[in-house]
Parts: structure tokens; sequence; C-alpha cells
């Protein structure tokens, strides 16, 4: 197994602070949020009555993610999630191909939920909100994981008051029609895995837990408990949200939604309710892109700590116990992305990147043995097809971009390894 090269002397370490509800609460902020008021419409558009088929599907997958990631976080209790796990079970380009897949892919996530945020806030701004968006999380984020483990407490408090709302307004209208969530000729095998997909986007928050693994108190116990919690707990959620909406829309008015839930309220004779739901999409886009900004910057902390990534960027302040430097880098791209791009396709490249750095999970889950705590192996060996399956089924433009993306790592990889075995005596 190859191992990479490390700096002399030991990492700066993070600050231990993190109990199971502020992880829980991390969680959900990543998942309860933007996914479930950006990405119901895309995937109704795929598999159209078969998109509750979709969602029970990419749960199924995510399911196995975190049950892997869960067991290698409490074996494996460091920055960086899949990158720490993949280089230490499977060797440094597998590892470095996880974190790159994560960074690149989250990255574009960061950029769709800050364009999120301008879109509610200020469409004819959108651009200018987002950039400001992410400047303010970012500080957010410097000041100390505790203080936007608070902030993403309120922010996950106002989500579920707003979606509660939705649901309950929704169902006692009488617009609700339960006809409307039959299976019917519309939903495809293909179409439901494309659906399957484009959803795990909403899933895979679970992630910010494992990555913060040096941040988070008696990891061992923790993290197993923190991450099947936070996702049971946003299945359900995204299930009765899901219901309601096609109860009330249908799936080919979903599917052409451009804001579900704000749809979904006014088709149900509730318009009064639909600025409330936007206040709601925009507090939840902040709340995801806070945790993505705050879990990319410890994968890059992670990455540089091995010479993956420059490693100034593996500086930890002194005072606040933040990778400082990485939170100021991570911030400053994804500024820049926000300025320059659109949400367009944001979904389903994320999801790819996603997919390809849980494949990387479960493949290191499969070698852990029974006296590390490995999960039952039907677990990973499903997660890991799944990951591949739903990966590929994403819309064409979606992999092309993927696959390039990853390609273009690998080459960076193999470059410099080529560079440094040249140097060595």
């Amino acid at each position: 197994m190859d191992k990479p090269s490390t700096a002399a002397g030991p990492p700066q370490e993070l600050r231990r602070r993190l109990g199971v509800s502020d992880a829980v609460v991390i969680g959900l902020g990543s998942m309860i949020g933007a996914g479930i008021f950006a990405a119901l419409a895309p995937a109704a558009n795929a598999a159209g009555s078969g998109l509750l088929l979709g969602l029970a599907l990419a749960a199924v997958v995510a399911y196995c993610n975190a049950t892997s990631s869960a067991r290698l976080a409490a074996r494996y209790p460091q920055s960086g999630g899949t990158y720490v796990y993949g280089r230490e079970r499977l060797g440094d380009f597998w590892g470095y191909l996880a974190g790159w897949s994560f960074v690149v892919g989250k990255t574009a996530s960061c950029a769709a939920m800050a364009l999120t945020v301008g879109s509610y806030v200020w469409p004819g701004q959108a651009h200018a909100v987002a950039v400001a968006a992410v400047v303010a999380l970012t500080a957010v984020n410097y000041a100390g994981v505790q203080k936007s483990a608070w902030l993403t407490r309120a922010i996950v408090a106002i989500v579920l008051a707003v979606l509660a709302a939705v649901v309950i307004a929704a169902l006692t209208s009488g617009t609700a029609d339960a006809a409307r969530i039959e299976l019917g000729s519309d939903a495809t095998f293909g179409g439901v895995l494309q659906a399957a997909g484009l959803l795990f986007f909403a899933f895979a928050g679970y992630a910010r837990i494992a990555t913060l693994g040096e941040e988070v108190r008696d990891p061992a116990r923790t993290i197993p408990r923190a991450i099947p919690l936070a996702l049971g707990i946003t299945l359900v959620v995204y299930a009765v949200v899901a219901v309601t909406v096609l109860m009330v829309l249908g799936p080919e008015e979903l599917a052409g939604a451009a804001a579900p839930l704000s749809d979904a309220v006014r088709a149900a004779g509730v318009g009064w309710l639909a600025p409330v739901v936007r206040i709601g999409a925009a507090v939840a886009a902040l709340g995801s892109l806070l945790a993505l900004i705050l879990g990319i910057s410890r994968t890059t902390l992670a990455m540089a700590r091995d010479r993956h990534l420059p490693h100034a960027l593996a500086a930890v302040h002194p005072k606040f116990k933040v990778p400082h430097r990485a939170e100021l880098v991570v911030g400053a791209v994804v500024a820049a992305v926000a300025a320059t791009t659109d949400v367009r396709g944001a979904i389903g490249f994320s999801s790819f990147g996603v997919l390809a750095y849980y494949a990387v999970a479960n493949a290191s889950a499969w070698t852990l043995t029974a006296a590390e705590g490995r999960p039952a192996r039907i677990v990973p060996v499903v997660g890991l097809a799944g990951c591949l399956i739903l990966a590929f089924a994403l819309p064409v433009s979606s992999v092309i971009s993927g696959a390039a993306v990853l390609t273009v790592g690998a080459a960076a990889y193999g470059i410099r390894r080529t560079l440094t075995t040249r140097r060595e005596p």
C-alpha cells in the first residue's frame, strides 16, 4: 500500500468540542434544506410517478453509505472523511481520488446553494447575494466549529417549522388527492434510477459528520450514533414532504415546477404561505452552504497535511482551532464560482462526484475486520454497487463532466507521483 508523505512533526490537531446532538444537527443542516427545495422537480421529471421509488432507492444507498462511513469514522476519527479511509484501507491513490471527488463536487454544490439563496432573497441580484452569503458563512466557520453548530441548530429549527407548515396546510386544504401518488406507466426503470441519483444529492450531507471526526468528542461512540440518527430523521421528513407535494401537484406539474413547495401551497389555496416558503428555502440553502464549506475545508486540511494540496493549507488557527487557511481558500473559490456560473446541471455534477466518493468509502469498509467493527458484508456490497449504478444513471452531461473531472484529478496525481519519484535518490 502506498503511504502518503508527511510533514516533519505531528500535524496540528483540531479541538474536540462536538457531542452527539451537535453532530446530528450538523448532519441535518446539510441534508434537510436546499435539497428538498431543489431536487424534487428534476427527480419528478426523470421518474414521473416513480418519484417515491427513486426516493426509496436513494435512501437505501444512502443508508449503506452512512453505515460504512460511520464504522470507518469510528476507526479513523480524523478530519478528511473518506479521503482518510481510502488512504488507510486501499492506498494513497484511492484516498486522493475520494478527496478530489469530494472537494470538486461539493464546491459545485456550494455555488448552487449560494445561488439558491440569491434567487430567493433577491432574484435580480442573485450572484451578488450568493457571494455575500459565502463571505458571511466563511467568517462564521472561521470563528470556530462550535459557533457553526449553534447557527446550524437555529437554521434546522426554522426549516423544519416551514416544512411542517407546508405539509399541514396542503393536506388540510382539500386539494390533496391520494390518486396522484399511484404508480403509472410513466415510471420507467431508467427514470427511477436517474431520479434516485438526483435525489441522492439531498441525502449526502451526513458526510459532514464524518469529515468532522477530529472535532467530535468520543468519536467511536458519537459518530456511529449521529450518522444514522441524522439520516433517519431526514428520510422521514423527505418522504412526508414528497408525498404531500405529489398529492397536491401530481408528477407532471411537479416536474415542471420551478419552486415546487411554493407552487404546492398556491395550488392548495394558501398562497399567503408562499413568502414564508421562500424565506424557508433561503434559510435552508444557507444551512446547507454553511455545512458544505465546513466539510470541504476539513477535507482540504487532510489533503494538505499529506501534501496532495499546498501544505500551507494544513495550518490550524492557534485561537479558534480551525483550519483557517483552508477555510479562507475554500470560501474564495466558492465565491468565485458562485459569481460566474448558474445552477443548471450542478445537482447532477455534484451527485456524480459524491457517489464516486462513497464508492471508495464502501470499498474501504469491505476491508474492515470483525475486530475493527466492520458492518455486515451486504452493506458495503450494496453501497458500492448502488453508488456506481446511480452515478452512471445520471444525465449524460453530468456523467461526462464528472468523469472528465475525475480523470483530470487522477492525471494530476500521476504527474505528482512521477515528479516525486524522480527527485528521490
